[in-house]
């Protein structure tokens, strides 16, 4: 199993995680090529090799064309002088109160300013429109909906009601959709890492003074169980946008797993802190037991006064929401009254939205969570070509023994479109499958 830890022992923001995803090897003109399909306008992304406290990695910097910063320029003399107070922020100094990785210990350094804004469902909807992967364009959704949850708690706003501005949020979205792509290209199936490692003190920014760790990625760690070690280094060294990736990427924060090494990047940052400052990824392969094993989160709760209705829309709403797997088990209660026991897997540290829509759409008053561990195939998912057109299939594969599942919506999309039974569809995609299987090896 190709796996990667994040070594995060300067911290890590946007720009330094994309950097060591590159530095791992990746072709920068086939990974251009991949963001241009994002379709998104007024910037050049410059990547560097250069050497920091003598140690290579790569540097990434977002820098805005001309003719952008021209027009957001233009567009400054007709708006009104006062900034949005939900996120939106002077680039030239280190703010975190909203979803940017610009000019701090970091981030990227521009020289305009920019008033127009972005909020989260437009980011989104950009994402949506693309021809970017599904599977990138799911996880950088994932990563700026944490980010702006964040942000929206601290701010007292409703998530949609938290802006970007312009400038931060191309930034954000060049760091966040880059790293997206850059774990596709190097078909990464888990993430690893370290403890997350923060600076201390204050810093400026356009709303005042804030402490360090900053609102926006202390919320982030709030009942996650991420570890944090505040280091003697008076700057921020955990970025909101670092923050929200590693949250979103990590499956478990400690010590590296036994694995054997393959690769080593280095993504540099910006800012001077007396030590090295960059990121760390190792990429390599699982070693042992763990190489079949990965740690789960177990949610329980028993249920005995709820229609099945109620608990299935539960149900389809907990998978829509990241987790695993849901299921029911007919249990009896007290005085033996008939009932169901809802467990719901979870990758561990990203289990709060789920206890959130347990708690809402259930009438239960509690829920339990265990840590558990699981054998598990290698997994991953392919765009397979039929006569139909191109449906995506699963495959789980150990040593040489495979399994293919195709992906129940593009052949129940088939079915309709053709007019034919969903079960032909089903077995003329697996028979495909196997036959491709058995000529590759």
């Amino acid at each position: 199993m190709k796996v990667l830890y994040f070594d995060c022992f300067s911290g890590i923001s946007g720009d330094m995680a994309l950097g060591a995803l590159l530095d791992l090897g990746i072709d920068k003109e086939e990974f251009k090529k991949e963001l241009d399909k994002l379709n998104l306008k007024g910037y050049d992304i410059v990547i560097e090799k250069k050497t920091k406290n003598g140690i290579a990695g790569t540097d990434v910097q977002v820098v805005l064309n001309e003719e952008y910063e021209e027009m957001q320029r233009r567009a400054e003399q007709h708006e009104h002088p006062h900034h949005h107070d939900g996120g939106g922020h002077s680039h030239d100094h280190g703010c975190h109160d909203g979803p940017h990785d610009h000019s701090h210990g970091h981030g990227h350094e521009h020289g305009g300013h920019s008033r127009s804004m972005r909020n989260l469902k437009a980011i989104e909807m950009m994402i949506d429109w693309s021809d970017l992967k599904q599977s990138v364009k799911d996880l950088s959704k994932k990563v700026f909906r944490e980010i702006a949850r964040a942000e929206a708690k601290v701010h007292n706003k409703d998530i949609n009601e938290v802006h970007f501005h312009e400038v931060g949020a191309i930034d954000s979205i060049v760091d966040i959709v880059g790293v997206a792509i850059c774990i596709d290209m190097l078909g990464a199936e888990r993430v690893f890492s370290s403890p997350l490692h923060d600076g201390h003190g204050f810093i400026q920014c356009q709303h005042g003074t804030i402490p360090v760790p900053v609102p926006a990625v202390m919320e982030m760690l709030k009942d996650s169980k991420i570890p944090l070690i505040q280091e003697d280094v008076n700057t921020e060294m955990v970025t909101p946008t670092g923050m929200g990736l590693i949250k979103c990427l990590s499956s478990s924060f400690g010590n590296m797993p036994a694995m054997i090494i393959d690769k080593v990047g280095y993504g540099l940052g910006k800012r001077e802190t007396g030590r090295l400052n960059a990121l760390r990824v190792v990429m390599g392969t699982l070693f042992g037991e763990d190489s079949m094993m990965e740690e789960i989160a177990v949610l329980e709760t028993n249920i005995d006064d709820m229609s099945p209705e109620l608990l299935g829309f539960t149900s389809e709403k907990l998978l829509q929401n990241g987790a695993l797997d849901v299921f029911y088990t007919p249990i009896y209660m007290k005085k033996n009254r008939p009932a169901v026991m809802l467990t719901v897997l979870a990758v561990p540290g990203q289990e709060e939205k789920l206890v959130d829509i347990m708690l809402k759409e259930t009438s239960t008053l509690g829920i339990r969570r265990s840590i558990s561990k699981r054998y598990c195939m290698d997994r991953k998912i392919v765009n397979l070509n039929t006569r139909f057109g191109e449906v995506r299939v699963k495959v789980a594969s150990k040593g040489d023994f495979s399994k293919f599942a195709p992906e129940y919506e593009d052949c129940k999309e088939i079915a309709l479109k053709f007019g034919i039974p969903l079960m032909q569809v089903f077995d003329e995609v697996k028979g495909i499958c196997h036959t491709t299987n058995s000529q590759n090896t």
